[in-house]
């Protein structure tokens, strides 16, 4: 089969990317996001659901440090784009459908499984549009519930339970819930903040960091709690900044004016003489 003249260009270009090399260290961190993930399913199938619980909490960090030292070394790439997507699959996709399965779906039978497959579908898919759409979307919000955030939310779940109760459920249908809801809301048109415009390596207002050093410290005191209660926050930001905008729209909306019966006009009208 011959190839056109584009197609061996192309072919000719991606071998000469390749062999330029990768950047080490944004792809170290997402190998690291990675290992975190695969380190999570491990402890999920050994039952250890609280340590799978913070291997993907941890995997959140080092995905956020990829992504950011990527843009400040200017090292992004779409050879990085693309690993760290297939390694988001792993760390927040097959890692916390596993999870809660193992720790809380299992006795639904099919409705527990495929509560399970329908967040790593969902996520699979949330991370492929965002690819595709990378350059011509907003970079202030995303379309969608990142699939890290909704990770964390399965996370800190478990979390709290461990808190509150000292071990997970056996079978809780909230928790059945939750898990369609992630996958629903991952594939959504509903917009979510991306806080792109706080960037750690620029200059800030003294405040900023004031701020920041109490997030920090309150977490530190009660990390269960404010751990989920933060996913909880950003995961339901979505759906309630959707209501407030389709509610504004609703009230700016000029009233119609009422509509008036068609009468004959032989009727409505009459002549006088």
């Amino acid at each position: 089969m011959l190839l056109s003249k584009k197609q061996r260009r192309r072919g000719r270009q991606e071998t000469r990317q390749v062999r330029r090399g990768i950047y080490i260290l944004p792809n170290l961190l997402t190998t690291a996001n990675l290992f975190c993930g695969f380190y999570g399913i491990i402890a999920s199938i050994k039952h250890d659901f609280k340590t799978a619980a913070i291997a993907i909490i941890i995997s959140c960090l080092f995905d956020i440090l990829d992504g950011k030292v990527a843009r400040f070394t200017g090292a992004d790439s779409r050879f990085g784009l693309e690993y760290d997507s297939l390694a988001d699959l792993v760390a927040f996709g097959l890692g916390p459908a596993l999870l809660v399965y193992l720790w809380a779906l299992e006795p639904f039978g099919r409705l527990g499984w495929v509560a399970a497959f329908i967040f790593v579908a969902c996520g699979a898919l949330r991370l492929a549009r965002f690819n595709v759409q990378v350059s011509s979307v907003s970079k202030k919000y995303f379309v969608g519930l990142p699939i890290p955030a909704a990770a964390c939310m399965v996370a800190t779940t478990v979390l709290i339970f461990y808190h509150l109760k000292g071990s997970g459920p056996t079978k809780h249908l909230l928790l059945l819930a939750m898990t369609y809801l992630l996958g629903f809301l991952m594939v959504s048109n509903v917009t979510y903040s991306s806080f792109k415009e706080f960037d750690w390596f620029q200059k800030m207002p003294f405040r900023s960091f004031v701020l920041t050093i109490l997030l920090f410290s309150v977490i530190a005191v009660q990390p269960s709690i404010m751990l989920f209660t933060l996913a909880i926050i950003y995961v339901s930001s979505g759906p309630v900044g959707y209501a407030r905008r389709m509610l504004k729209s609703h009230l700016s909306m000029p009233p119609q004016p009422e509509e008036t019966l068609n009468q004959d006009p032989s009727t409505s009208e009459k002549g006088t003489q």
